[in-house]
C-alpha cells in the first residue's frame, strides 16, 4: 500500500514551473519576517508604502547588492515557512542610510496572491535568489489566491484570536466577512497583554446597538477603547507597547436581541472565572 501511495502522490509545483525568470543572478530574494515590532504581511495589507519601506531599509552591509529584489513576506497565519509574493523591486540607488527602490511590473498579477512554501529557515533574510529558484531550497507553489490578500478570513466566532495589528488591518479595510459577522452580535471579549509573564487579561463587553465590530473599532482608533484600566496601561507603557502586545479573543457571543443585562451578567461571570479583577486589568 505504501508503494501505491508513493506512486500516486503528486510532486510539488515549483516556482520555476509556473514562472520562467531569466538572469536569476540579478536578483536577491527578501524573506521579510517579524522584526520584533511588526509583521510585514500586516504592514503590506495596511499600507503599501509601509511595505516599500521594508525594501528601502539598509542594514550595515550592502545586502541588496544586485539590481532586483524578489520580495516575499511571511504569511504568518500559515506558519513560518509560507510566504506571500510582494513584488519585484528594482534598486535605483544605494545610499548610506537606505535604498531607493521602485516596484516593477514583473509578476504584477501575482502580487498579494501567490503563496509560496520554502524549507529555508536560516536567519539571513536577504540572500541570493538562485538558491531558491532552482537551488538547494526551491520555492514551492502553495496556493494562488483568487484576490490579493486583504486580511485573515473569518472562520467562526469560536476561532477568533487576533493580534492588534491583525484587528487593525481588518477594521481599516472594512473586511466584509468580519464586519457582517461582528456588527450584528453582542458579546463578551478578552484582551490579553501578551508581554507580561502572567499575560494579564481585560474582560469587556459589547451591548446596546453597536455590536462587537463597533466596540473593537474603538480600540483600533484609540488603543484603550476608553477603558480607564487600559488607558492607564497605555499611559504607563505607551501606545506602541499596546499595539505590539494586545491580543483580542471572543469569549462568548449573543444575538443582537439579547438584553443588555444578560450581556453584563455574562461579563461578570467571565471576570470571576478568569479572576481579571484580582490578577488582571479589570478594576470593577
Amino acid at each position: 500500500m505504501a508503494e501505491e501511495s508513493e506512486v500516486h502522490s503528486a510532486p510539488p509545483i515549483l516556482l520555476r514551473d509556473i514562472w520562467a525568470i531569466e538572469n536569476v543572478r540579478d536578483y536577491k530574494v527578501h524573506f521579510a519576517r517579524w522584526n520584533s515590532s511588526d509583521q510585514p504581511l500586516d504592514q503590506w495589507v495596511k499600507d503599501r508604502s509601509l511595505w516599500v519601506g521594508w525594501q528601502e531599509f539598509r542594514p550595515t552591509r550592502n545586502e541588496f547588492s544586485r539590481p532586483y529584489i524578489f520580495s516575499l513576506m511571511n504569511f504568518h497565519p500559515d506558519g513560518l515557512q509560507t510566504w506571500l509574493f510582494g513584488g519585484v523591486f528594482k534598486v535605483l540607488e544605494r545610499r548610506s542610510d537606505r535604498y531607493k527602490v521602485e516596484l516593477t511590473a514583473l509578476g504584477k498579477s501575482f502580487i498579494g496572491r501567490l503563496k509560496l512554501w520554502s524549507a529555508y529557515r536560516s536567519r539571513a533574510t536577504r540572500v541570493n535568489f538562485e538558491n531558491h529558484y532552482a537551488g538547494r531550497y526551491p520555492l514551492h507553489v502553495a496556493e494562488v489566491l483568487r484576490e490579493p490578500f486583504s486580511g485573515r478570513a473569518f472562520s467562526g466566532y469560536e476561532n477568533i484570536n487576533l493580534s492588534f495589528s491583525e484587528l487593525e488591518v481588518l477594521v481599516r479595510n472594512d473586511r466584509p466577512d468580519w464586519k457582517t459577522a461582528l456588527e450584528h452580535v453582542k458579546g463578551v471579549y478578552l484582551i490579553t497583554d501578551s508581554s507580561s509573564r502572567t499575560h494579564r487579561h481585560y474582560v469587556g463587553s459589547a451591548y446596546g446597538g453597536d455590536g462587537i465590530w463597533s466596540r473593537w473599532r474603538s480600540y483600533v482608533d484609540t488603543v484603550h477603547g476608553g477603558n480607564a484600566e487600559l488607558r492607564q496601561l497605555a499611559e504607563e507603557k505607551g501606545l506602541a507597547h499596546c499595539r505590539a502586545n494586545f491580543r483580542f479573543a471572543l469569549l462568548e457571543y449573543l444575538p443582537a436581541y439579547a438584553l443588555d443585562e444578560t450581556v453584563l451578567a455574562r461579563e461578570t461571570h467571565w471576570k470571576q472565572v478568569l479572576m481579571s479583577r484580582e490578577f488582571g486589568l479589570n478594576q470593577n
